[in-house]
C-alpha cells in the first residue's frame, strides 16, 4: 500500500496502532517507536531520525483526525525520549507540532499535548532555552484554558520550565522582555497570574537582571496590581515590593527617569492599593533619585496635592504623599534661580560613587522643611567628573499645577495650603524667575484671602493671630497657622517685600496700566515716586521702615480693591488680614500706604469705613504697640509725616479723626474739631461711633491721656474736647460713663504744689513743630462736605428709585 510505503520505516502495525482510539495501543505504538529511534541513534543516521519526526509530525500531529493527531503527539514525545541528549539537536522539529495542538478544540487533546511537551522538555533541559519564547507564549495560553485537565497539565511543564530556567545562566531575558511587555497587558485572571509567577521566578535568579527592563513592565505590573482577585493582587504586590528592594539595594543602575511618568499616572489611580503602592515608589524615587526628578515635579505635583486633602479613611495614602511633597520640596536650591535659558542646567552625577551612596543616605530625610531652610545637600546623586545628565527645573510647569490647584474651589484646605507653601518656597529659593509670575499670580492670591475652606470667623481668628504673635515673643516657631488665610498672608507679604520684586523691564509691574481708574477701582498713581511729598518722604524716607519692592503699592491697592468689592470681607476678616500684615510686614508701611490710596478713594462710605477699621486696629491691637508709640510723642519728622498722612485719609470719619488726635495728643486740634461738628449731619451711626469713642477712652490703651486730666493747667483743650464730646451724646450710659470721668477731674488750684518755681511734674504737651493744624482742619472741612455732598446724591438717587416704584 502507497500510504503504508510513504509511511516507512514505520510499520504497519506501528501505523494503525498510533491511530487506534484506545491509549493503550497508542502507547505500544510510542514504545515500538522509541526503539526504532534508538537504533538510528546508535547508527548515527540522522536522516532517518529526521525522517521519522517529520512522518509523526506532518501525518499524525497535525492530521484532521483527532486519534491520529493523538498518536502523533505520543510518537515525538518517545523520539525524544529516544534520542536523549541529542534531542537538542531536533527541538525545532518536536516542539512546533506540539505546540500547534495547544490551539486545538478538544480539551483532551491539548491535554496529551501538555504531556508530550513535558517529555520533550523534561529530557532537552536547558537545550529547549533557545526556544523559550515560543514555549512560553504557548503556556500563557493554556494559563488560561477553562479544562482543569489542561490546566494542572500545564502548571506541571510550567513548574519544569521555571526550574530550566533557574538553573541555567544562558537565559536570553533581552529576546523574551518584549514577549513579557506584549503579553503582562492581558486581562485574563489567569493569564496575569502565569505572567506574575515568572516576573518573581527571573527577579530571584542571581544571574538574570531583570530591573534593567523594569521601565518596559512597570505599567503592566500596577495594572495587575488593580486585579479582582486578591491572590493576584498579593502575588503583584510581593513582586513590586521585591523590585523595590533592589531598586534601594542598587539605586546607581535604576533608569528613575525612564519610570517617573508611569508612577505619576498610578498615583493618580482610583484604586487604593494601586495609588499607594505607586506614591510609596514615587516617595523613594525622590529620595533616591534626588534632582533626577526635578524636571518631573509638574506630574509628581498633580499626584501628591490632591492626596494631602484625604480623610482617615486614606490615612496611609495622605502620609506618603505628604512625604513625597516635602522630599520634593527640598530639591528646590537656590541655584535654580542662577540657571538662565540661554545657560547650560545645572548637572549631576548619573552614577554616583559607592562611597557617596553609603555616606550620603540621610541627606534626603534631614533638615527643616521651612522655605528658608539649606536644602543643597538633599538627594544621593551628587555632582562628579564621571558620565552627567542635565536637570532643569521646569518652573513654568511647576506654577501652572500649583495655580490650577489654588483656583479649584473644590480642592481640599490642605491641599491649598502646601501649594501656598510650595509658592512661598519658590519664591525664597527662586525669587528672580518667581516674579515673572507674580502679575498672573496675584488675582489668584487676592481671591485665596476669601477662602470659604478656611473657617476663620472674627473672634477665631483674633485668637489663631494671637497664638501666633505669643509664639514669636517668645522666640519659638508658630506651629498653628496652618489656615489657608495665614498662608497665602505670608506669602502675599513675601512677594511684597522681596528684593527680586524691584520694578525690571519685563518682570516687575507694569507703568500702571492695571491700576488704571475705573468704576470701582482706587485713584491713585502707579508709582510710590508720583505720591505727593509727605506721602513720599513717609512711606520710602523713613529711617525706621524697611525698604519695599514695587509690588508693595500694588499689593495695597489691589487688597483695598478687594475689601472695596467684598465688604463681607471686610467686615469678616479685614481686621485679621491687616493686623496678620502688620507683623509679616511693616505696620508704619502698611498704615501710610493705605491712608494714601484711601486719600484718593472715589467711594467715600467704603473710605469711612476703611477708615474706621484701620483706626480701631491701630488703637487696640497689641502688635501695633510700637507705631502708637511713635505716634504719640511725635518727635521726629517721620511720625509727624505719618500723622499728616495719616489724619488727611481719616478725615473720612470725623470721629476716627478726633480718636487720633487724642492718641497723638494734638488736644486743641482734637476741640477745634469738635467744635466743627455742630456744622455736620449727625446721624445715628455718627453718634454710635462717639459712643464707642468714649468706651475707647477707658481702655488701657489711653491711660496716658486720663492721667494727663490730672493736670488741668497744661490740658485745658483735653478737658474742653472730653466735654464737647459729652454735649454731642445724648443721655445714655456712654454719657454717663464720660460725665463721670469728668467729674473726677480735680480742681487746678487743689492740684497746685507748694513750690510754685518748679516746673510741674505732670506730663506737659508741647506741640509738635512743621504741622499746619490751620490747612489740616481745611482739609477736614472739605472731606466732610464731599461726604455731605455724596450723602444728599445718595438719598436723591434713593428717592427717585421709590418714586419709580411708586409710579
Amino acid at each position: 500500500m502507497n500510504a503504508e510505503r510513504d509511511l516507512s520505516p514505520l510499520t504497519p502495525g506501528v501505523v494503525r496502532a498510533l491511530t487506534d482510539k484506545l491509549y493503550e495501543k497508542r502507547k505500544v505504538a510510542a514504545l515500538e517507536i522509541e526503539k526504532l529511534v534508538r537504533e538510528f541513534v546508535a547508527q548515527n543516521n540522522t536522516s532517518q531520525i529526521k525522517h521519522v519526526i517529520q512522518i509523526l509530525s506532518q501525518e499524525f500531529a497535525l492530521s484532521q483526525h483527532p486519534h491520529s493527531r493523538k498518536g502523533g503527539l505520543i510518537g515525538l514525545a518517545a523520539c525524544s525520549i529516544a534520542l536523549g541528549k541529542d534531542s537538542g539537536l531536533y527541538l525545532k522539529e518536536l516542539i512546533e507540532p506540539v505546540l500547534t495542538c495547544f490551539n486545538d478544540a478538544d480539551s483532551r487533546l491539548r491535554y496529551y499535548a501538555c504531556e508530550a511537551l513535558y517529555n520533550i522538555v523534561k529530557v532537552a533541559r536547558g537545550s529547549v532555552l533557545p526556544h523559550f519564547n515560543v514555549l512560553f507564549d504557548g503556556l500563557s495560553k493554556l494559563a488560561a484554558d477553562p479544562d482543569p485537565n489542561v490546566k494542572s497539565g500545564s502548571e506541571l511543564l510550567d513548574r519544569l520550565l521555571k526550574d530550566i530556567v533557574t538553573e541555567s545562566n544562558q537565559f536570553d531575558l533581552v529576546g523574551f522582555i518584549p514577549l513579557l511587555r506584549e503579553r503582562i497587558y492581558s486581562n485574563n485572571q489567569y493569564a496575569r497570574q502565569f505572567i506574575i509567577s515568572w516576573i518573581l521566578v527571573l527577579e530571584s535568579v542571581p544571574d538574570i537582571n531583570l530591573l534593567d527592563y523594569l521601565p518596559e513592565i512597570l505599567d503592566g505590573l500596577f495594572q495587575i496590581l488593580g486585579d479582582n482577585s486578591k491572590e493576584i493582587r498579593k502575588m503583584c504586590e510581593v513582586a513590586l515590593g521585591e523590585f523595590l528592594k533592589e531598586i534601594k539595594k542598587n539605586p546607581s543602575s535604576v533608569k528613575f527617569a525612564e519610570m517617573a511618568n508611569i508612577l505619576v499616572i498610578h498615583c493618580q489611580a482610583a484604586d487604593d492599593l494601586i495609588q499607594l503602592t505607586a506614591m510609596s515608589w514615587m516617595r523613594e524615587f525622590i529620595q533616591l533619585a534626588g534632582r533626577v526628578m526635578l524636571p518631573y515635579s509638574s506630574g509628581i505635583l498633580t499626584a501628591v496635592l490632591p492626596c494631602l486633602s484625604y480623610d482617615d479613611r486614606k490615612k496611609n495614602i495622605k502620609e506618603v504623599a505628604n512625604v513625597c511633597n516635602q522630599s520634593l520640596m527640598k530639591l528646590v536650591i537656590p541655584e535654580d534661580d542662577e540657571i538662565d535659558e540661554a545657560k547650560p542646567s545645572v548637572t549631576i552625577s548619573a552614577e554616583p560613587t559607592s562611597e557617596e551612596s553609603l555616606s550620603k543616605p540621610e541627606a534626603v530625610t534631614t533638615g527643616s522643611l521651612d522655605a528658608s531652610g539649606d536644602s543643597s545637600n538633599s538627594g544621593v546623586f551628587t555632582v562628579t567628573s564621571c558620565e552627567r545628565i542635565q536637570v532643569t527645573l521646569n518652573l513654568d510647569g511647576i506654577v501652572q499645577v500649583l495655580d490650577y490647584h489654588l483656583s479649584d474651589t473644590s480642592i481640599g484646605m490642605m491641599t491649598r495650603i502646601a501649594v501656598l507653601k510650595w509658592l512661598y518656597h519658590l519664591y525664597i529659593k527662586t525669587p528672580r524667575k518667581m516674579f515673572r509670575h507674580t502679575d498672573s499670580l496675584f488675582p489668584i492670591l487676592l481671591r485665596t484671602l476669601s477662602d470659604e475652606s478656611d473657617e476663620v470667623s472674627a473672634a477665631g481668628a483674633t485668637k489663631i493671630l494671637e497664638a501666633y504673635c505669643l509664639h514669636i515673643w517668645l522666640g519659638f516657631g508658630f506651629f498653628g497657622g496652618t489656615k489657608v488665610i495665614l498662608k497665602d498672608l505670608e506669602l502675599l507679604a513675601e512677594i511684597a517685600s522681596s528684593p527680586a520684586g524691584q520694578t525690571e523691564e519685563g518682570h516687575g509691574p507694569s507703568d500702571g496700566s492695571d491700576v488704571r481708574p475705573g468704576p470701582v477701582e482706587l485713584h491713585v498713581p502707579a508709582r510710590a515716586g508720583q505720591l505727593s511729598s509727605s506721602s513720599t518722604k513717609g512711606l520710602e524716607c523713613s529711617p525706621s521702615t524697611p525698604t519695599m519692592n514695587s509690588y508693595f503699592y500694588k499689593f495695597m491697592i489691589n487688597l483695598l480693591k478687594r475689601f472695596s468689592s467684598e465688604r463681607k470681607l471686610l467686615e469678616t476678616r479685614g481686621a485679621f488680614i491687616i493686623r496678620q500684615l502688620c507683623l509679616l510686614l511693616n505696620a508704619e508701611n502698611i498704615f501710610h500706604s493705605m491712608a494714601d490710596i484711601l486719600l484718593r478713594e472715589e467711594d467715600l462710605k467704603f473710605a469711612s469705613t476703611m477708615v474706621h477699621t484701620l483706626n480701631t486696629i491701630l488703637l487696640t491691637s497689641s502688635e501695633l504697640f510700637q507705631l502708637r508709640n511713635q505716634l504719640k510723642d511725635l518727635k521726629t519728622p517721620e511720625s509727624r509725616n505719618l500723622f499728616c498722612c495719616l489724619y488727611r485719609s481719616w478725615c473720612h470719619n470725623p470721629v476716627t479723626t478726633v480718636s487720633l488726635c487724642f492718641l497723638t495728643q494734638n488736644y486743641k486740634h482734637a476741640y477745634d474739631l469738635i467744635q466743627k461738628f455742630g456744622d455736620l449731619e449727625v446721624t445715628v451711626d455718627f453718634l454710635t461711633e462717639v459712643d464707642k469713642l468714649v468706651q475707647l477712652i477707658e481702655c488701657p490703651i489711653f491711660t496716658y491721656l486720663r492721667l494727663q486730666l490730672l493736670d488741668v493747667k497744661n490740658n485745658p483743650y483735653l478737658i474742653k474736647a472730653l466735654y464737647g464730646l459729652l454735649m454731642l451724646l445724648p443721655q445714655s450710659s456712654a454719657f454717663q460713663l464720660l460725665s463721670h470721668r469728668l467729674q473726677c477731674v480735680p480742681n487746678p488750684e487743689l492740684m497746685q504744689t507748694t513750690d510754685n518755681t518748679k516746673p510741674s511734674t505732670s506730663f506737659k504737651r508741647t506741640a509738635a513743630s512743621n504741622i499746619d493744624y490751620t490747612e489740616l482742619l481745611q482739609h477736614f472741612e472739605k472731606v466732610q462736605n464731599k461726604h455731605l455732598e455724596a450723602r444728599h446724591q445718595r438719598a436723591g438717587r434713593a428717592e427717585q428709585l421709590d418714586r419709580r416704584v411708586v409710579l
